[in-house]
């Protein structure tokens, strides 16, 4: 059984949160199967773009990259995925550091 993408943005959000990491929800997706796109927006004008991916090879899923480069450039790409999929989650994630904590357990399988 898969979590609902709504509990997993609560429960990703959450993590941020305990990791004194801002966040927030850019889209509302559809509470149950919406895709969840993560925007890493590191406050020096440039972002990156995650979504979920699944290797047919091995049967992995992980997050892949989808956009990265000038936060104006990647909003666009943002706005685009929006216009043909109205289900989809955005969630910014704002660290100078670049942290997102995607490849942690629980987040990176």
């Amino acid at each position: 059984m898969r979590l609902t993408a709504e509990f997993w943005v609560h429960a990703y959000l959450a993590r941020l949160r305990l990791a004194d990491i801002p966040a927030f929800v850019v889209a509302h997706g559809d509470n149950t199967a919406g895709a969840v796109l993560i925007k890493l927006n590191t406050l020096n004008g440039k972002a990156t773009v995650f979504q979920r991916s699944f290797d047919l090879m091995s049967g992995e899923r992980r997050w892949a990259v989808l956009a990265e480069g000038e936060e104006a450039d990647v909003d666009s790409s943002l706005t685009r995925q929006r216009s043909f999929d109205t289900d989809v989650w955005v969630i910014e994630v704002e660290d100078r550091q670049g942290r997102h904590l995607l490849d942690e357990p629980g987040l990176s399988d």
